[in-house]
């Protein structure tokens, strides 16, 4: 079976040409020499530059990587990983592993993310940050907006999240062939919800990180630019994920208040049998009722879509399967 290493990279001239021998250091563990190791007989490394100015392919190329695919423009790490699994697939993956070329994740983990999907046990594992070794040195805002994200992603996906925004993945190719991701500012949070969609098994295992201090984020250009955008992409993910939820509790929740303004008019009515005093209350137990309803339709609307939608996934799924038969 074949194993791909996937490097997304931009700028990373001064990391890359070691994160790239460190992954092949990792290659000669024991852990591909026995054992479930021993399934992975093909160990190549991608590398997908989003349109790098500086000497980041010629670095890379350098090295003796198998494969370099370049953007002519930077265009977002949310199609850089379209990309990826993309020739991951053309080029006969069974297994593929993300990982940063900046060194923050070490590539001797690359064997403990990719033992579960090995095994059966998940359809793709993602590194876990917040586990037993707690981010350390994360920055602070990062790390409070990603636990609160995920806790609200998991509350609506039914599931705990442990981590939603680590780029350290493994994956199955049947999770690969699955995959829609429609944006292009990230790609991390779509994936595990549209893999939860799906149904598909994610674990989540734990792995120290490395921040560095001079290191700058390319995702993360503002505190409100981010917030704003993975807030933006979270709802859209969960509105076409999980639409019942997204649109029908605050229908109900409007109905119901509605029903509560509804009573406390009554109460006071059958006390005097005036309703002038009341209008007020009447018309905001009338507006919170019909927007509830609207609402409450909106849902069933947008279900009937994601019906669609899946059926149209499921074409995607068997058009793709075709397209990259091995």
């Amino acid at each position: 079976m074949k194993l791909i290493v996937n490097i997304p990279a931009y700028n990373e001239e001064k990391k890359i040409g070691e994160t790239i021998a460190r992954i092949k250091k990792s290659f000669e563990a024991d852990f591909y020499k026995n054992g479930i190791g021993t399934m992975i007989s093909e160990k190549v490394i991608h590398v997908t530059d989003d349109g790098s100015k500086d000497n980041t392919v010629q670095i890379a190329k350098a090295t003796g990587v198998d494969f370099v695919h370049s953007h002519q423009v930077n265009r977002g790490i949310g199609i850089v990983f379209r990309t990826s699994v993309g020739k991951a697939l053309k080029n006969g993956a069974d297994f593929m592993v993300n990982i940063d070329a900046d060194g923050q994740f070490d590539p001797e983990d690359i064997p403990k993310i990719l033992e579960p999907v090995l095994a059966g046990e998940a359809d793709m594992v993602s590194a876990d940050r917040f586990g037993e070794f707690q981010a350390k040195n994360m920055p602070y805002f990062k790390y409070w907006i990603n636990r609160f994200a995920a806790m609200i992603i998991g509350r609506f996906m039914n599931t705990k999240i442990n981590d939603l925004t680590c780029g350290f993945r493994a994956y199955n190719r049947e999770t690969l062939l699955r995959l829609n991701l429609p944006g292009n500012f990230t790609y991390t949070q779509e994936v595990i919800i549209d893999a939860l969609g799906k149904n598909l098994k994610i674990k989540w295992v734990p792995v120290e990180v490395t921040y560095f201090d001079e290191r700058k984020s390319r995702v993360v250009k503002s505190i409100f630019k981010y917030v704003n955008d993975s807030f933006r992409i979270i709802l859209k993910a969960i509105r076409d994920v999980r639409p019942m939820k997204f649109f029908g509790i605050p229908g109900v929740t409007m109905i119901a208040a509605s029903l509560g303004f509804f009573m406390y008019f009554l109460f006071f009515y059958f006390q005097d049998f005036k309703v002038s005093p009341y209008r007020n209350i009447i018309l905001v137990a009338v507006t919170l009722f019909v927007v509830g309803l609207q609402f409450f339709v909106f849902a069933l609307m947008a279900d009937m879509i994601r019906t669609n939608r899946r059926l149209i996934e499921d074409q995607t799924y068997l058009i793709r399967k075709q397209k990259y038969k091995r």
